[in-house]
């Protein structure tokens, strides 16, 4: 038989079939394998289809919609479609990064998970060039009613922290909330940036028949097999049962394979570079040839393995971390070598490029896939799912809403909430300093500002979403995830620039969760484009969604976290939240007092209900732009956006980031004092400041609404000082706010 008839081993049908459906295909996607193999498909070959047409992979129910957001702008360089996205920056600078979750993984095995998404982030970054300088995270966790949050939260933090840690890389910001909703299934999504030469950005595409196919970083196990399999799928009860399919890092590693990687990119070896991420070999080797148009054939027997007599599946659907796969120009590989044998990472030249448009596995000289690429990806399952619209709900009227237990009692209980406590207690697991261009800690400002080595030129980072408007009013609360980081960058002084998004929803083959999803990208879409804050990168993470028999399944909160960078010139012109000894408060925007889906609403009124506030984009982008404004031209010396809990929770935060009392203006007639003071509405700022009556002046010349609410006291007055109403004791307030997670945490 000529080697150009011979086929690998295929399945025996019935099995193929059985094994198909247990790896997550459907009958039809099925199907269209054969059609597309003309044959039953190998071992290898059926799971080499099951990983690239996992929802994990191939976004196959959100590409449609993924599809509507904004992604252009003068400043970005490269969007969505690569590892990462690059944003120009100045001085030949260019700003790359992402957002990408390990949900499921974290909820099985909680440090791991959380510690391979941190890994895995990094590496979607300085495999385009980058030296990565600040992690985030967006975590969101069950009750801290249920007897499981404990042991997730206490995980996942030691995960994120003990990985960002010991990698050398500033974990500098994030949030985290807890709601039932995610009870069995967690959020656990990362973000890294990084910072490169505009000039050098490495992609993924393929190119040039011939060149060597090179494996780097450590050695492949048995470890994460189906991992993208499992990720795109709901819980069932034996979810814990699946601990094998979740990888295992070694941050050591990884910082060796940054900085080996950093170092070759300084020669001219590389052609291509890419990440073995989700689906392992099979993605990375899959993705470059098809980008590239070219064919790719692989030699398993020169993967380097760590296990005895590992086949072609294992190793092509393997997640072993801290590995990289790279096209070299021709006659680099001995310079390669060097720098990785160097570090003391595996190197292994393990294939080449063709012009077949196939690729091919060889092992022990068998052949065990031979699959045309093109169709992979072309004819990969894209579908239109049905979308049922989140009925609206009622605006409702603070008038009408008693006022339970008073305003400083509201505050209190407010502050100490599971939403609005200190954090204290997670970010300092978390090394925020290394590499000591920190210039904002978390806690210290409304986002993490790190100035760029030699430079006063800084960047501007967050995350937010409130999952509990997206859930209410699934398209408000899109807009409003993008303007409250937009906001968060603002109140800083830097210029937002653009956003990478984690696109959290249950599952998509339910209408209901559909409608959430289209719904969230439209208000994505509107807030990017009326605030010019384009989307560069992202993720998507469905099937977050756990069995309570098959006709009551328990969704998250509709969740798309979005996580937003910007850049300020000047690192010494950030704001914190601080205000100076004898500052005015002003407030920025307009107070309607807006309690529908509010914290005040929830946990002193004991409902969840209502419209959440709406999200005027072009008072946003006004009210911004003015305080942005003033903040670069020294006339506010501290900032902090008006969100959760409304005014007085951020005046308290405020307060307590100063450590000094405030003496408070009363709540305006005509507004019940408990919704001016802990109404939601958006677009807000408070700013404090040396000149107010400039800086009141100066709003009303530019019809924007504003008011003095307060003023900073001597550090000997410690209190906040309502009129009315009894002083508020910011001693007791402090303690209050950081007792909280400290408390839970204890027998952790």
């Amino acid at each position: 038989m000529s080697a150009a008839t011979i086929t690998p081993t295929s399945l025996p049908p019935d099995r193929a079939r059985t094994l198909a459906a247990e790896f997550g295909l459907k009958g039809d996607e099925y199907d269209r394998v054969l059609a597309i193999l003309g044959r039953t498909p190998s071992l290898t070959e059926l799971g080499i289809f099951s990983v690239m047409w996992s929802e994990h992979c191939s976004y196959k129910s959100s590409r449609v919609w993924l599809r509507e957001l904004p992604t252009k702008a003068p400043w970005v360089i490269h969007g969505p479609g690569e590892n990462a996205g690059v944003i120009a920056i100045g001085d030949g600078l260019a700003a790359i990064f992402k957002m990408e979750s390990h949900n499921h993984p974290s909820f099985i095995e909680p440090y791991q998970g959380a510690a391979t998404g941190v890994g895995g982030i990094l590496r979607d970054v300085f495999t385009m060039g980058a030296r990565p300088i600040a992690n985030l995270n967006a975590l969101r966790f069950g009750s801290m009613e249920n007897p499981r949050t404990r042991r997730i939260v206490d995980g996942v933090v030691r995960g994120i922290g003990g990985y960002g840690n010991c990698v050398g890389v500033p974990t500098v910001g994030g949030e985290v909330n807890f709601h039932p909703a995610y009870d069995g299934n967690p959020l656990v999504n990362a973000m890294t940036v990084g910072i490169a030469r505009a000039d050098r950005i490495f992609l993924s595409a393929a190119a040039g028949v011939g060149n060597p196919v090179v494996y780097v970083g450590s050695k492949t196990g048995r470890d994460g097999i189906h991992g993208a399999t499992m990720a795109s799928a709901e819980f069932s009860e034996d979810a814990e049962e699946k601990r094998p399919t979740v990888q295992i890092g070694d941050p050591f590693a990884e910082k060796l394979l940054i900085e080996a990687c950093l170092e070759l990119m300084e020669t001219d070896a590389i052609v291509a570079i890419q990440d073995m991420g989700a689906a392992g070999l099979t993605s990375s080797s899959v993705e470059m040839a098809g980008k590239g148009g070219v064919g790719i054939e692989l030699i398993m027997d020169n993967v380097p393995q760590r296990e005895e007599g590992m086949t072609a599946y294992e190793m092509m659907l393997s997640e072993s971390q801290e590995r990289m796969l790279m096209v070299l120009k021709p006659g680099q590989e001995h310079i390669a070598q060097a720098i990785f044998e160097k570090w003391e990472l595996d190197f292994a030249v393990i294939g080449h490029l063709t012009d077949t448009g196939r690729i091919t596995l060889r092992h022990k000289g068998v052949l065990e896939a031979d699959i045309p690429l093109a169709p992979l990806e072309s004819e990969a399952p894209l579908y239109r799912r049905p979308t049922v619209e989140t009925p609206k709900q009622p605006v409702l009227d603070a008038a009408s809403i008693p006022d339970p237990v008073g305003i400083p009692a509201a505050l209190t209980a407010l502050i100490a909430s599971p939403d609005l406590c200190s954090r204290r207690w997670i970010w300092d697991q978390y090394d925020s300093t290394v590499g000591g261009q920190t210039v904002r800690r978390p806690g210290a400002a409304d986002a993490a500002i790190v100035r760029l080595e030699g430079l006063n030129r800084a960047l501007a980072m967050t995350t937010d979403v409130t999952p509990r408007y997206c859930a209410a009013d699934p398209e408000e609360g899109g807009k409003q995830a993008v303007a409250e980081t937009w906001r968060n960058i603002t109140a800083t002084g830097a210029k937002p620039l653009a956003i990478t998004d984690n696109m959290n929803f249950g599952n998509p083959e339910r209408p209901e969760i559909m409608g959430q999803f289209a719904a969230c990208i439209r208000g994505m879409k509107a807030a990017c484009e009326a605030l010019d804050y384009p989307v560069v990168s992202g993720n998507v993470s469905l099937y977050n969604e756990t069995r309570g028999g098959v006709a009551n399944p328990k969704s998250i909160l509709p969740t798309p976290a979005i996580g937003g960078v910007g850049v300020l010139e000047d690192a010494r012109q950030a704001v914190g939240l601080a205000p100076a000894e004898g500052a005015t408060l002003v407030l920025i925007g307009e107070t309607r007092g807006h309690l529908g889906q509010s914290l005040w609403l929830r946990e002193i009124a004991g409902r969840e209900e209502g419209a959440p506030p709406p999200v005027d984009l072009a008072a946003e982008r006004q009210n911004g732009d003015f305080v942005r404004e003033h903040i670069l031209a020294g006339r506010i010396t501290a900032c902090h956006d008006v969100a959760d809990g409304g005014l007085l929770v951020a005046l308290a935060e405020m307060a307590l980031a100063a450590d000094r009392g405030l003496g408070l203006e009363p709540a305006p007639e005509g507004l019940p004092a408990h919704a001016w003071w802990y109404g939601e509405d958006q677009g807000r700022y408070v700013c404090a400041t040396a000149a107010p009556d400039d800086l009141l002046a100066a709003a009303r010349a530019a019809g924007l609404p504003a008011r003095k609410v307060g003023t900073v006291a001597t550090a000997s007055r410690r209190a906040l000082a309502l009129p009315g109403e009894p002083a508020i004791s910011l001693d007791a307030l402090r303690a209050a706010h950081e007792g909280t997670l400290p408390a839970f945490m204890r027998d952790a």
